[in-house]
């Protein structure tokens, strides 16, 4: 449980292991806020997620420890989770903080040309970059605006191809045609 002056626990999933036969999976990852114990419940939110699990142990550096915080690069051992409930792109958090999303409103700063950007346009596929998830969308712009160009930003609305966590104010980079492209910022969660 997060004491009342800290943000609930966030981990995004930047790798998963399965050190044991049966059902105990380890999600590792660079815990973003809050603070996890042995015996919480977290959830798995993200691509497929919406499961619970009771974490049954922590390891860092491969010692065995009993709580990690923020800042801390972690292993959570999870119990009684199916082998393919927990992947990279996801994240573990206290039940009911954050929720998937496909859909979000953002301003985007684009990068130059030279360093691998182009115009930016509405129906443009990009491949999209939260936390440790990577996952195609399609841009819109608004009305009247006809591109991004490089060097520039704008205000876009992003629809995905499958659902990730995502909160208002959470950065992200995006990639074009194989290529670094730019970053921004969630502005808004659409319904």
């Amino acid at each position: 449980m997060a004491h009342a002056s800290e943000k609930p626990f966030l981990m995004p999933v930047s790798d998963v292991f399965r050190p044991q036969q049966g059902r105990v999976v380890m999600a590792v990852g660079l815990i973003e806020r809050g603070r996890v114990r042995q015996g919480d419940v977290v959830e798995i939110v993200g691509p497929d997620g919406g499961a619970t699990a009771v974490v049954a142990d922590i390891e860092q550096s491969r010692t065995r420890i009993g709580e990690a915080s923020a800042e801390m690069n972690v292993g959570l051992f999870l119990q009684d989770v199916a082998a393919d409930a927990v992947g990279r792109g996801q994240v573990l958090a206290m039940p009911g903080s954050i929720g998937a999303q496909v859909a979000f409103s953002a301003d985007i700063t684009l990068l130059s040309e030279e360093q691998g950007s182009g115009d930016v346009g509405s129906g443009d596929r990009l491949l999209f970059y939260p936390r440790t998830a990577a996952v195609w969308g399609t841009v819109t712009l608004p009305e009247g605006a006809d591109v991004v160009r490089p060097l520039h930003g704008g205000e876009v609305t992003v629809v995905l191809d499958e659902a990730v966590a995502l909160e208002e104010g959470q950065t992200f980079a995006f990639r074009r045609k194989g290529r670094a492209a730019g970053s921004g910022t969630v502005t808004q969660l659409l319904r």
